[in-house]
């Protein structure tokens, strides 16, 4: 089983090298009001252009018009959305882009949620008062575990080099999401504790063996 890793709050061209580099599958964006890792499109654009082809570029966005998430991405040069806040199943459903939802795993959060949006995967992250996400708590994996039994599981939350490969191990994700654990302060990345984490995540990928089936496949 390969796990994927995103690694997100990207603000820095020499950052988003590096991640490549190191083979990270993703690069998140973040455009949402009030972040520290908030990047304008012209700023996140000029990165992009400099990037090859791959990895896949997400523009994290929360609660924010449709018309206005395609002209940031478009500016911005993404590839997929990433909403983060409390959009419904049906303005998700008209996004410009491939999108994904993330949950945030709140008091009384029933795993079963994640099947009312129809995408490709879905994130669960950790729960702070106040905050739609990227909030650097973690958890219950065994939530996860429970979620991922309905789709391909992107889990975020207070991931470190130190609980990556634990979170691995309980949750059996589709791909894991950092960006303040791979930090030295906020939207500034940490060469070695990327380098640590990635490594984390491709030991942690081999100790899993083969994944189960999808959920598509086991209803066939």
């Amino acid at each position: 089983m390969i796990v994927r890793v995103k690694i997100c709050g990207i603000t820095r061209l020499e950052d988003a090298r590096l991640c490549i580099d190191l083979g990270a599958d993703a690069l998140g964006f973040n455009f949402v009001e009030g972040s520290p890792r908030r990047l304008d499109p012209d700023t996140a654009g000029a990165i992009s252009a400099l990037l090859p082809p791959y990895p896949v570029r997400v523009g994290v966005f929360a609660d924010q018009p449709g018309e206005a998430i395609e002209a940031v991405a478009r500016k911005a040069g993404m590839h997929c959305l990433q909403l983060h806040g409390d959009e419904s199943p049906e303005a998700c459903a008209r996004m410009p882009l491939p999108w994904y939802k993330a949950h945030v795993v709140s008091p009384g959060f029933r795993p079963e949620e994640v099947t009312r949006y129809r995408s490709a995967a879905f994130l669960l992250d950790g729960y702070a008062p106040g905050l739609k996400g990227g909030t650097g708590r973690a958890f219950d994996w065994g939530v996860a575990r429970r979620a991922a039994s309905f789709g391909r599981l992107i889990l975020a939350g207070g991931l470190t080099v130190e609980s990556v490969a634990r979170a691995i191990a309980a949750a059996r994700p589709f791909a894991v999401d950092v960006s303040g654990g791979v930090e030295s302060a906020p939207g500034i990345k940490d060469p070695a504790l990327l380098a640590a984490f990635l490594r984390k995540v491709r030991e942690a990928s081999l100790s899993l063996g083969d994944a189960p089936p999808a959920p598509e496949a086991r209803r066939a």
